[in-house]
């Protein structure tokens, strides 16, 4: 099956979708707190009202954070077709238990920690998208390499 976002056509579309936009307003709010303007982007074409860095910043974290969330969700049944989706016509939606314990997953997730091995103390994996916020900084103003966090390395 291809991706299909807008409205999705199967469950699994529909929590990619759900997944996204959560990350996307996780990473607008880690952004809120550096001083980069949310408008401009490098990967994605900048748009009237949309904070197209955050698309930007939230393309590395996706596997990680709303990727696994869906696999634990869905390997381990807490979220299944028949309990958790509204299926109309060509669309899927999840429903509003089926929102709550992905929301609750999701949130799990982001704020699960690791050993981050430059600050050799553990930061969530939503710290970790603010980090790569400064590291775009550093990248502006100092010529710094830009290297987006790394799962395997955990930089």
């Amino acid at each position: 099956n291809k991706r299909v976002k807008r409205p999705p056509d199967n469950p699994i579309n529909a929590l990619i979708s759900f997944g996204n936009t959560l990350l996307y307003t996780k990473t607008i709010t880690q952004i809120y707190h550096t001083h980069l303007n949310q408008t401009i982007s490098f990967l994605h074409e900048p748009a009237e009202r949309r904070f197209s860095l955050s698309l930007d910043l939230s393309e590395v974290f996706k596997p990680i954070i709303v990727f696994k969330t869906i696999f634990d969700c869905v390997n381990r049944r807490k979220i299944t077709v028949e309990k958790h989706f509204i299926k109309e016509l060509n669309y899927s939606l999840l429903n509003e238990q089926g929102r709550k314990i992905f929301i609750n997953e999701f949130e799990n997730r982001i704020n699960e920690t690791f050993e981050h091995p430059r600050l050799k103390r553990r930061v969530s994996y939503k710290h970790a998208v603010r980090l790569d916020a400064y590291k775009l900084i550093k990248f502006i103003m100092e010529g710094k390499d830009f290297i987006p966090f790394n799962m395997e390395k955990k930089t």
